[in-house]
């Protein structure tokens, strides 16, 4: 493993208090208070809070084709994102933001360049924020691009899923943990059911791991909101993750990083026994 500690991910709906309608400041708070160098943040949120914050001053939402209202917000919310980020990170740290798009990571020199630069931050002191870049990136082109990138390598990465951004970005810098935060404490055997929450999804070896991702996806049904991909989804990422000796943890956001990281809070951990 490398110098990087952690790759962590946040989810939209964990970035807001819903009942209210407004950003949740005390979660930004409570991330900023333990981010360090050393940890590379990946954050969704641009999309839903760049929705709130037209509403706010609007008093009524975007009507259109999906994509482009997806667009809109995205690039409505990413400077509150990021700033909100500077504002809780402690001011000695240099704050960074890296938006990526699916084409970074399917080139190999791209994929190069962004892995350096984020092996650079901790000896600089500073803490990327890595988002999708949802404004410049939309669906009829993207999956274009993908195809032809199929046809001539057979696999490609989309990171639309800011899940599958953090799990490419723990394999690229081989991080040691990839946290995953969401608006639950993990995954459940019945997601209808919360005493059910699955506490450790491991195995003796590798291919045991695997096999029980795969008999917890069979649980896992539905999504936080709109373009998400949910409980399924973040499983399937995390077994790219957990391939390349990346232990995974899925945990809700109101529990501070280190309760999650030192299992002081309730979650799914992924990985070898």
């Amino acid at each position: 493993m490398g110098q990087i500690e952690l790759v962590g991910k946040i989810g939209s709906m964990a970035l807001i208090r819903r009942e209210d309608h407004d950003i949740d400041y005390n979660i930004f708070s409570r991330l900023g208070a333990e981010l360090r160098p050393g940890m590379i943040w990946v954050s969704s949120g641009a999309t839903e809070i760049g929705r709130v914050d037209y509403v706010k001053r609007h008093g009524q939402e975007l009507t259109g084709a999906d994509e482009e209202v997806k667009t809109d917000y995205a690039a409505q919310g990413q400077s509150i994102l990021m700033e909100n980020y500077r504002r809780y990170i402690d001011p000695k740290y240099s704050v960074r933001q890296l938006l990526v798009e699916h084409t970074h990571f399917n080139d190999e020199a791209k994929r190069e360049y962004i892995r350096s630069f984020l092996l650079r931050c901790p000896q600089q002191n500073a803490i990327p924020i890595v988002n999708y870049n949802d404004p410049v990136s939309f669906e009829e082109n993207r999956k274009m691009e993908l195809a032809a990138f199929r046809r001539h390598n057979g696999q490609a990465v989309e990171c639309v899923d800011n899940d599958e951004t953090a799990a490419v970005i723990a394999k690229t810098v081989q991080a040691k943990r990839l946290l995953i935060m969401t608006s639950v404490d993990g995954i459940y055997a019945d997601p209808a059911d919360p005493a059910t929450l699955i506490r450790r999804i491991g195995g003796r070896d590798m291919e045991a791991v695997l096999a029980n991702i795969e008999l917890a996806k069979q649980h896992c049904e539905g999504a936080s909101r709109k373009w998400a991909g949910g409980a399924k989804a973040k499983l399937e990422f995390a077994a790219q993750a957990v391939r390349n000796g990346t232990e995974v943890i899925i945990g809700n956001a109101r529990y501070r990083l280190s309760q999650l990281l030192n299992d002081e809070a309730p979650c799914t951990r992924i990985g070898v026994d």
